[in-house]
């Protein structure tokens, strides 16, 4: 009742950055007000009801994409494979863990991060802390750690621009089924899990050639070479998030145009904070970060706050534990919750709980990533949860972030080859896609 675009100013926030130029800052807001949304109200509502199937375990939930999106290295390519990597795990999820996949990118939007401190130090020198492009610089130099409001402008810019290819990439041929089975190809021919990749290669080749010889073909059937990827990030930078806030012209209600979905992070999640207000008010899919802190009546009062009518598709819990405080604490949450009959959405963050340092490098080690998902789906069917999505920091490109793999068996000393995170190490493709090969058996179970 009391909610408006802006009333988020009267609640305490937390990983907000100061401005030097307070006139700069309104300028700039103003021009981002006056721009086109970067997504649109049916979209989301179809998004919603792509999810709601996953409350209904009757779909699986695929999140993922880049830790902090980079002004730098934006590119074509590396849209692309994005794309295709989503794809190809939407595959093997759905052959091998017989499946819908609801399929959401990190992406187009996801430039903000939270950070533990203020300030990092380097060589006794003490600066602060780069909290994501749309903030400040990388670079570790006091001009580019100056928040500056007009990467506001660059960031949306980006944004719509990488819309723009996946919209193409979505609908213009790249999506084609017969181009992904390919793609999948490609990387059997390097995997050491030769034998259960072909054989659910030979299941796609089994299945298209079925259906070629049915008469369902591309030319008849446009969603065998078009897909639906959504975009999400997390709504940290406020004032960013409250100037693409728009009003529906057919049904009157509030979206956050900046992404699909949005999410609040496991620092900013507080209840009586500005996050949780603010997006209490739009009408968009959004999840939370939950970490090992967490109780089941915090979960029950983020609900009832951001999903008080319960909707189907509304919010997602995101799980973030790590590997060894997930079997402690989530089975009392989870039998805490069964009870209470929400409607929510529960899926796993298997990186930002398993982060470590290795040298000069943080670094996440596969194999707790593993043990984390496995935890997450097994504790989930105990308590009669449906393990419902995953949420990963991935790349699709051939990165040496994190250790371990079978296929890419990335060693520590090995880091430093392909390092290229400007915030958290990322999975490349070949760990990815190795780790959604697990997760579709455990899917398989989780719906039997």
């Amino acid at each position: 009742m009391n909610w408006k675009k802006d009333s988020w100013k009267n609640y305490p926030i937390k990983q907000q950055p100061v401005y030097p130029n307070e006139k700069e800052l309104n300028k700039t807001l103003a021009k981002l007000e006056k721009l086109p949304p970067l997504v649109f109200a049916g979209e989301i509502r179809n998004l919603q009801k792509n999810l709601a199937r996953v409350t209904r375990k009757e779909a699986f939930l695929l999140q993922g994409g880049d830790c902090a999106e980079s002004f730098e290295n934006f590119g074509a390519v590396n849209i692309r494979d994005m794309f295709k990597l989503l794809l190809q795990m939407a595959i093997v999820l759905t052959f091998a863990g017989g499946c819908p996949v609801v399929k959401i990118g990190r992406i187009a939007g996801q430039f903000a991060k939270p950070r533990s401190s203020d300030f990092e130090e380097v060589n006794g020198v003490s600066l602060p802390s780069y909290r994501g492009d749309i903030i400040n610089g990388f670079e570790f130099d006091e001009k580019a750690r100056v928040p500056s409001p007009k990467r506001m402008i660059e960031a949306y810019y980006q944004s719509a621009t990488t819309l723009n290819l996946l919209r193409g990439f979505a609908k213009g041929g790249l999506a084609d089924l017969h181009e992904v089975h390919r793609w999948n190809l490609g990387f059997l021919k390097k995997s050491k899990l030769q034998k259960q990749y072909t054989d659910i290669s030979e299941k796609i080749s089994e299945t298209l050639a079925f259906m070629e010889a049915c008469g369902i073909n591309t030319g008849n059937v446009p969603s065998l070479k078009e897909v639906s990827i959504y975009t999400s990030h997390e709504a940290l930078l406020l004032p960013y998030e409250e100037a693409l806030t728009r009003v529906d012209s057919l049904r009157n209600e509030i979206y956050d145009c900046s992404a699909h979905m949005l999410w609040i992070g496991e620092r900013t999640r507080e209840i009586d904070g500005a996050h949780v207000h603010f997006l209490s008010g739009v009408k968009n899919p959004l999840g939370v970060k939950i970490g090992p802190s967490a109780s089941a009546s915090d979960i029950i009062a983020l609900s009832n706050a951001l999903n008080p009518s319960n909707e189907e598709g509304r919010l997602n819990i995101i799980i973030r534990m790590g590997a060894e405080k997930i079997e402690q604490n989530l089975p009392k949450i989870f039998k805490e919750l069964r009870s209470e009959g929400l409607n929510l959405i529960y899926s796993i963050d298997p990186m930002h709980g398993n982060t470590v340092k290795a040298g000069n490098y943080k670094t996440r080690e596969f194999d707790n990533i593993i043990k984390e998902v496995r935890a997450f789906f097994e504790v989930g069917i105990a308590e009669g949860i449906y393990p419902g999505g995953v949420h990963l920091e991935m790349t699709g490109q051939d990165v040496t972030e994190c250790t371990g793999g079978i296929v890419s068996n990335v060693k520590t000393e090995n880091l430093q080859k392909r390092y290229e995170t400007q915030c958290d190490p990322r999975l490349n493709a070949d760990q990815a896609l190795e780790l959604a090969f697990l997760i579709a058996d455990l899917v398989k179970k989780a719906r039997a």
